[in-house]
């Protein structure tokens, strides 16, 4: 694990528009498993087929592979052949590339409103998060935070490229935050004094 390596590095300025790997980042969950279908569950659907758009509202709940995502509202962007048909029922895959057959239905979502991505035993939570498919990019707005067990990093956006698997996490202003536990302190250990972390509804 890269985390005590990371512990210098962080201290710097520069750091805050660098790229960023081996950091605890659950949102790479989502390049990892973006071959596999996206399940979305939500209280009320919208559709407007003339703008080619889903609107999921009230507990929305976003599973692929072992990642999970819950917002406030969900808005999905998809093509003609999209098969986007019930708030609980299955819509189509994220491409692995672009334009690639008929996974390529759904090109881009913008999850709003206490948006938190888990996967195993990581967490990033922010206020809202847009992944686009065309691009193979995913970014994460508005107090940011990343969590491992222990380990915890905070920033304004967190940028994820699906295609390298490379994460940038940058501040408009100050620095970047970072609380890493020493060895022998990682997942089980109880939580250091000021580690604990972001909870639903923007509460530390």
């Amino acid at each position: 694990m890269l985390m005590a390596a990371l512990a210098s590095t962080l201290s710097s300025a520069a750091v805050a528009q660098s790229a960023l790997s081996g950091v605890p980042n659950a949102m790479q969950g989502f390049a990892q498993n973006r071959g596999q279908p996206v399940r979305i569950e939500a209280t009320a659907l919208d559709m407007r087929d003339k703008n080619q758009q889903a609107t999921f509202t009230g507990g929305v709940r976003v599973v692929q592979g072992d990642t999970r995502m819950t917002s406030d509202s969900l808005v999905a962007d998809y093509d003609k052949d999209a098969a986007v048909t019930s708030p609980n029922g299955p819509v189509r895959p994220l491409p692995a590339a672009p334009g690639r057959g008929p996974a390529s239905s759904i090109h881009r979502l913008e999850a709003k409103g206490h948006v938190m991505v888990t996967q195993k035993d990581q967490v990033a939570s922010g206020d809202q998060a847009v992944f686009d498919a065309r691009t193979n990019q995913i970014k994460m707005l508005g107090q940011v935070v990343l969590t491992q067990c222990q380990n915890v990093l905070r920033g304004d956006r967190l940028l994820v490229d699906m295609r390298t698997g490379v994460s940038r996490l940058e501040v408009d202003h100050g620095k970047v935050e970072a609380l890493l536990a020493p060895p022998g302190q990682g997942c089980g250990a109880p939580a250091p004094a000021g580690g604990k972390t972001r909870k639903p509804g923007g509460l530390k």
